[in-house]
């Protein structure tokens, strides 16, 4: 239990139980999915919930039925009331962090973005800061500033409903004449959200494992690398790429020669590398072959716009999907490693390409 994280739950009610039914077919809101996820990630010691319960009589029932402290915002009018909320909730939050120095996680549930200062402080304190809110009323300014930040309605066990089509009423009949009898509207298929670019996804793992492969210098794990995917992008899921598990997409991942695999210092902690062999290789020598296939009578091949005849021999060429930052990098690679001479011109003010004579 030593080492698990314990979390204080904090729900800025009004702004998720209103964002819930405005933006999510007008279904209620339930605590259970967010309950799920923070089991997840450690034990949730304290849990409050701010609003004027006037409002969310139901809600109050199911509240208390998961053990959350109910903290009564008296009704007043206007905005008064809401930013008396807010205030009690970030009043709340920081005496906390400095009461209970074992609590080392704060779920701050809500979208709004008047909350972003207090994220900042409580990672300040060393704090790590979890966000909660549904994705169409969340400001654009929150999830950037917290560690992680889950959209509930992507949360394993919220249904959202399919949109409703509007069904328009026939205008009456001035005569007394039979009304014509409406017609059902067809049902319209559920439009799903399509599945993220993987592709797009194999170039941030490939990227963010050669940047810490680089910075420390060390083996890199399978946890340290979700780490760091969620400081570079709060909002990553592996689930919105269709995986299950984040050790699901690393395996998918390792059998299209992105990524290497290999036991870890902790079980079902692997250690994550990019291949020393396979593509990359053959990427050294696709340049070569194609530095060869260019050079004129002077032997030379300048850089801009190499990756487009690269492209050519092989329209599915990227560098990124290799671990690279850009193709001056995998250039400068692909002549350390022997395939090619790369030197800069100032008459041709440009990196000049040839192949090594043997």
């Amino acid at each position: 239990m030593d080492q698990e994280d314990r979390i204080a739950l904090f729900l800025d009610y009004e702004n998720l139980a209103l964002g819930a039914r405005e933006h999510l077919g007008g279904m209620a809101f339930d605590l259970r999915p967010i309950a799920d996820a923070l089991a997840e990630r450690g034990r949730v010691v304290v849990r409050r919930a701010y609003a004027d319960w006037s409002y969310f009589d139901e809600d109050r029932r199911m509240l208390t039925r998961s053990h959350v402290e109910l903290i009564e915002m008296p009704q007043r009018m206007g905005a008064s009331r809401k930013n008396a909320a807010d205030i009690k909730m970030a009043v709340d939050a920081v005496e906390l962090a400095f009461e209970r120095a074992y609590v080392s996680t704060f779920v701050i549930c809500t979208g709004d973005s008047d909350f972003t200062p207090l994220v900042h402080k409580l990672r300040e304190l060393n704090k790590r800061v979890i966000g909660v809110g549904v994705e169409k009323s969340t400001s654009a300014l929150l999830p950037p500033a917290c560690d992680e930040f889950l959209y509930y309605d992507r949360l394993e066990g919220v249904d959202v409903p399919p949109a409703r089509a509007k069904r328009n009423r026939p205008a009456r009949l001035p005569s007394p004449e039979p009304q014509p009898v409406e017609q059902e509207p067809e049902p319209q298929p559920v439009v799903e959200e399509p599945a993220r670019d993987v592709d797009t996804l194999a170039v941030l793992v490939a990227q963010t494992v050669a940047g810490l492969q680089g910075s420390s210098g060390g083996e890199v794990t399978a946890s340290t690398l979700k780490r760091t995917l969620l400081r570079k992008d709060p909002t990553f899921s592996e689930s919105d790429y269709g995986f299950r598990t984040f050790g699901e997409l690393l395996r998918h991942l390792a059998a299209h020669t992105v990524i290497e695999l290999a036991e870890g210092p902790a079980k079902g902690d692997p250690e994550v590398s990019l291949p020393e062999h396979g593509d990359r290789e053959v990427a050294f020598a696709l340049v070569r072959s194609v530095v060869q296939d260019l050079a004129g009578d002077d032997g030379e091949v300048a850089l801009s716009g190499l990756k487009n005849q690269l492209r050519r021999v092989r329209p599915d060429f990227s560098e990124k999907k290799l671990g690279y930052r850009g193709f001056l990098q995998f250039c400068k690679a692909a002549a350390t490693s022997g395939a090619v001479r790369l030197e800069w011109s100032a008459d041709a003010d440009d990196y000049l390409l040839t192949t090594p004579t043997t």
